[in-house]
C-alpha cells in the first residue's frame, strides 16, 4: 500500500475535518490515504449538553465523514498497536489487522489532566470544562474559577477575564508558577487568587453551583459558590507511539515538528493537539493539510 496513515486517538470531531483537508491534497495524486482511528465517537464535544440539537451534530459528522470515505480508506475502531520500519516502509499494527505504508502521519492528541475528584465527570459539560477558549462564553456574567497555576492556567483566567466573567484562580500551592509577566497582569486585572488550595469536590443541581475547597495547610473546609469550573493543570500528550519510532519529543513530551510538519524521523509527520501549541479544531486541520502536503511531496521527490 503506497500512501500515509493518519493515527488518532482523541478529539475525533476534528479529525473528521483534518480527514477531509488531507484528501483534497493528495486524493488525485496516486496516493492512497488510509485514516486508522480508535474508539472514539465525537471528540471532546461528545458529552456537552450546551448543543443544542446533538442529533443535528452527529448527522453533520457523519456527512463529513461519508464525504471523506469517496477518497479514502478509514478503519475506524481500532487501536494501533505498534509502529515498526520495514525497509522503506511502516509496518501499522493494530488489535485487528497490519497496514503497511511508505508514510505515517501522527494525530494521537493529547488529553487533559483531570483532578479525579467527586462531581468532575458528572458536571462535565454542565459547568466543568478544560477549555476556557472553547467554553468561556457560556459563563459570561457569571462566577467561574480556574484551577491551576502555570501559564496555561492564567491565560485562560485572563480570557475569561476579558470576555466579561467574574473568575477566581485556585491554587494548591503558595505562590504561582507562571511566567512573571501573567503574575503581573492577573495582579493587575484585580483577579483573586486563593493559595494553598485544592478542589475536592463538585456540587450542583443539574448545572455546577458550588466546590468544596480544602485549605491544604489547615486542613479547613469550605463551600465556594459558582457555576462554571474550568480545569487548568496540563496536558497529557499521547506520544506512546511516537516513542516506539524514536522520535524527538519536548520536555513536555510533545512531539517537535518543523514547519512543514516533518518530525526528526523520515517520511513521519505530525498534527494537532500531540505538537502543543494553540489546542484547536482548526489549527488540527491546518496542520494535518500541511502534513499531508509535505508526505506526497516527499514521495514524489524520492521516486
Amino acid at each position: 500500500m503506497y500512501g500515509c496513515y493518519a493515527l488518532k486517538t482523541q478529539h475525533g470531531s476534528h479529525l473528521v475535518e483534518m480527514k477531509r483537508r488531507m484528501n483534497q491534497q493528495v486524493a488525485s495524486k496516486g496516493i492512497q490515504l488510509v485514516i486508522i482511528s480508535r474508539p472514539t465517537a465525537y471528540g471532546e464535544y461528545a458529552p456537552y449538553t450546551f448543543i443544542e440539537n446533538e442529533e443535528e451534530f452527529e448527522k453533520l459528522v457523519e456527512k463529513m465523514k461519508l464525504q471523506c470515505m469517496k477518497y479514502i480508506e478509514l478503519h475506524e475502531n481500532e487501536i494501533v498497536k505498534n509502529i515498526e520500519k520495514n525497509n522503506d516502509n511502516f509496518l501499522v499494527t493494530t488489535h485487528k489487522d497490519e497496514y503497511c505504508g511508505k508514510t505515517i502521519i501522527l494525530a494521537t492528541g493529547s488529553s487533559h489532566k483531570h483532578l479525579e475528584i467527586p462531581g468532575e465527570e458528572e458536571y462535565l459539560g454542565k459547568g466543568v470544562s478544560y477549555c476556557a477558549t472553547c467554553d468561556g462564553l457560556f459563563f459570561k456574567d457569571k462566577d467561574a474559577i480556574m484551577i491551576g497555576g502555570g501559564n496555561s492556567a492564567l491565560q485562560e483566567a485572563i480570557f475569561l477575564d476579558n470576555i466579561g466573567c467574574n473568575v477566581t484562580i485556585i491554587h494548591r500551592r503558595d505562590e504561582l508558577r507562571a511566567q512573571q509577566y501573567l503574575q503581573k497582569e492577573i495582579k493587575e486585572r484585580n483577579i483573586d487568587v486563593i493559595y494553598d488550595t485544592t478542589v475536592e469536590e463538585i456540587k450542583g443541581n443539574a448545572l455546577v453551583n458550588s466546590v468544596i475547597l480544602k485549605n491544604v495547610k489547615t486542613n479547613e473546609y469550605s463551600e465556594f459558590k459558582t457555576q462554571g469550573v474550568f480545569v487548568g493543570i496540563g496536558y497529557k500528550p499521547h506520544n506512546e507511539l511516537a516513542k516506539k519510532l524514536n522520535i524527538e519529543l519536548s520536555e513536555s513530551g510533545e512531539i517537535i515538528t518543523d514547519k512543514h510538519q516533518r518530525t526528526n524521523i523520515e517520511n513521519v509527520y505530525s498534527a494537532g493537539d500531540i505538537c502543543g501549541g494553540l489546542r484547536q479544531w482548526i489549527v488540527a486541520c491546518g496542520e494535518g493539510a500541511i502534513a499531508a502536503t509535505s508526505a506526497y511531496e516527499d514521495i514524489h521527490n524520492h521516486k
